[in-house]
């Protein structure tokens, strides 16, 4: 079993980033750009911001969960294989 994290590339990294700064500029042009009232630019840039909060929190509370069963499952499997060397003994 591979005791050491496995850890994404620099340029997977880098796209990633790049991708969520485009992502977020073409949003932010798109309610300059509205052709609406300033009450509703308001509105939807409240929203998009929310939306990328909410988003960023989602993500980084499901890598948490994924990373505590990873644990739970590798404290388990430490038991599981601690009671077999005892009995095998």
């Amino acid at each position: 079993m591979e005791n050491e994290l496995k850890s994404n590339s620099a340029s997977w990294v880098f796209f990633v980033k790049v991708s969520f700064a485009i992502a977020v500029l073409a949003a932010g042009a798109g309610v300059v750009l509205a052709p609406v009232d300033i009450v509703l630019k308001g509105y939807m840039a409240i929203s998009a911001l929310f939306l990328i909060s909410t988003t960023i929190t989602l993500s980084k509370t499901m890598r948490d969960e994924h990373e505590g069963q990873r644990i739970v499952n590798r404290i388990s499997e430490a038991r599981t294989n601690q009671l077999l060397k005892e009995y095998a003994e």
